[in-house]
């Protein structure tokens, strides 16, 4: 106990995991944004745009997400001379968002098109029949289905989105959960095990409400049919 009480005493625990769940909530949003639009590309009349969007997806699904936080950094910042900020803390953050997000809007896209391979193709027949354009029978029609079919397989890349924010330690945020605990490791070598746990046990609170959460609504949400 007394160790556990010196190491909340001594760093800024809650403020690291504070940092991590930011980085979520930013990337989470771009990266549906841009998921959103990628597989509206991806299923568009255009074969032009429909190979853009699954080349992006092919790179980014199969590029290490360390590789994108490092060229981040050395690539965009060091090399391209682009800033967010004259505040470097702020600058490494809006970096590492914007790694996560490139990274994390493959996956919502592949999410996105396993919910539109829930929808049935009379619908996309219908909305034509009706006079719709391709803009507007996917906005108004597809999309809003396909959200409820990609539940839980969003939850799931958003859940890994919040685990994969540990590698913002690559792009310099020295803040977060994983660089913070390895300076804990480095300074209090003989409560290895008990920092480990401390991580551990905070990202399992964080987690198991997203899963829950997502479990919930992919059953309100279902489509009966």
């Amino acid at each position: 106990m007394d160790v556990l009480i010196n190491l909340f005493s001594n760093y800024n625990i809650v403020g690291a995991f504070v940092v991590n769940i930011e980085l979520t909530l930013w990337s989470s949003l771009f990266s549906l944004l841009l998921g959103v639009l990628l597989v509206t590309l991806r299923i568009s009349p255009v074969s032009s745009l429909r190979a853009f969007a699954s080349g992006y997806v092919e790179f980014f699904k199969n590029m290490p997400l360390t590789i994108i936080m490092v060229f981040m950094v050395l690539g965009v910042f060091g090399q391209l001379k682009f800033q967010f900020s004259n505040n470097f803390d702020t600058n490494f953050f809006w970096l590492a968002v914007t790694g996560l997000t490139l990274y994390t809007a493959a996956f919502v896209c592949e999410s996105l098109r396993s919910g539109i391979n829930t929808v049935p193709l009379g619908q996309s027949e219908a909305a034509r029949s009706l006079g719709l354009g391709f803009v507007q029978s996917a906005t108004q029609i597809i999309l809003p289905q396909a959200f409820r079919g990609a539940v839980a397989p969003l939850g799931n890349t958003f859940i890994a989105l919040l685990k994969n924010s540990t590698v913002a330690a690559a792009a310099s945020v020295a803040t977060e959960s994983s660089s913070l605990m390895s300076s804990m490791i480095e300074d209090n070598a003989n409560a290895i095990i008990t920092i480990f746990l401390i991580f551990a046990f905070g990202y399992v609170i964080l987690i198991i409400p997203i899963g829950l959460l997502t479990t919930w609504l992919s059953n309100k949400l279902a489509v009966r049919r």
